[in-house]
């Protein structure tokens, strides 16, 4: 549904360059809501920006349900047309709800109806449905001051779908929202993402929110997307720091030459007795030094590091025997922590 490719766009300040997106390829599927993480100055808005064409790449192609939104970008009244029909099925929701005072609640859900010329009856049914379906049928006539932060982002939330688009695309739209709040918006994203079909591609630096609701996900650093996937193909991947950072884990083994190791626990084995399994049939003591445990996606996922006595050596078949239960096991290195976080910082540059 929306694809990017060699995606570069450079500002220029104070007579030098800035380059925000630095050749992105993401592929974000039909249907999917895919989320975005990293930093701040990773380039996340940017990239966001550059999908709907509020900001013009430098370089590269952006499509949008098979359409190439930078072939569009030429002057002619034509170009322009199309560029806005396109933006019209791509629906935006914005960090700080850029709702407008002087207008009531309805006012603001019909202003994109009313840009593109519907009729006030028409303008006053749809209005009346899409508050309806983000909860906030009883808020028609108040005014942005009259309503908490959630509820503001529920109307920018109801104005962004006016136009029935395909996309819809969040810009750190829960980051001014206390926990519960952005529990109930991010609620609200996955039944609008399942019950209407919309593909969502949001970003965030948070990743609980990706925890919540994102069935894919990207890392961004200095405007590269360092990994992506889908949250079972990156905590299936050794190494990966989304993985790592989604379930952190901590803990030194404390025997002679012990071996470490993480193992993650996804899909049915996140509920099967493994550990105690590999306790009972190797006859070996089995430390716990860490888990996390959590739900992505509506699965259990975990992952756990635990101490094995002895070197590596030893322990070949115990770890060979939970890779033929399903789970995805890493070796650590004394250190862990630090080392990975050296290691794939490292890789990264390397690969620069």
């Amino acid at each position: 549904m929306i694809t990017t490719q060699d995606l570069t766009k450079v500002y220029r300040s104070g007579g030098r360059d800035l380059t925000a997106l630095d050749g992105v390829d993401l592929h974000v599927r039909e249907g999917e809501v895919f989320g975005v993480i990293g930093r701040s100055g990773a380039g996340k808005s940017s990239l966001i920006r550059c999908v709907n064409m509020l900001e013009r790449p430098t370089s590269g192609t952006v499509l949008v349900d098979g359409q190439d939104l930078t072939a569009l970008q030429g002057r002619g009244s034509r170009a322009s047309r199309e560029l806005r029909a396109a933006r019209g099925r791509i629906g935006m929701i914005f960090q700080h709800f850029h709702l407008l005072s002087s207008r009531t609640v309805r006012d603001n859900v019909e202003l994109p109806l009313e840009i593109l010329g519907h009729s006030r009856r028409a303008r006053a049914a749809k209005a009346g449905e899409l508050l309806e379906r983000v909860g906030l049928g009883d808020k028609a006539d108040a005014y942005p001051a009259q309503l908490s932060g959630g509820q503001k982002q529920r109307v920018g939330i109801a104005r962004a779908l006016a136009g029935d688009p395909k996309v819809l695309l969040s810009d750190e739209a829960t980051s001014a929202l206390d926990p519960a709040t952005t529990r109930s918006v991010l609620e609200l994203l996955r039944s609008l993402n399942r019950e209407l079909g919309l593909t969502v591609l949001l970003i965030t630096h948070e990743m609980d929110v990706v925890k919540t609701v994102c069935d894919s996900a990207a890392l961004m650093e200095r405007g590269r997307v360092t990994e992506a996937g889908t949250l079972d193909e990156l905590l299936a991947t050794p190494g990966s720091a989304l993985a790592a950072a989604l379930f952190p884990v901590s803990g030194e083994g404390s025997g002679p030459a012990p071996t470490v190791i993480d193992v993650t626990f996804h899909g049915d084995t996140a509920s099967r007795p493994v550990i105690s399994r590999l306790s009972r049939t190797y006859n070996i003591d089995i430390s716990i030094l860490g888990a996390a445990m959590d739900t992505v996606a509506g699965r259990q996922v975990g992952r756990m590091r635990i101490e094995l006595p002895g070197p590596y050596e030893e322990n070949v078949v115990p770890i060979g025997f939970l890779r033929e239960q399903g789970l995805q096991v890493e070796t650590v290195r004394p250190g862990a922590a630090a080392f990975r976080a050296a290691g794939n910082s490292e890789k990264r540059e390397a690969g620069r």
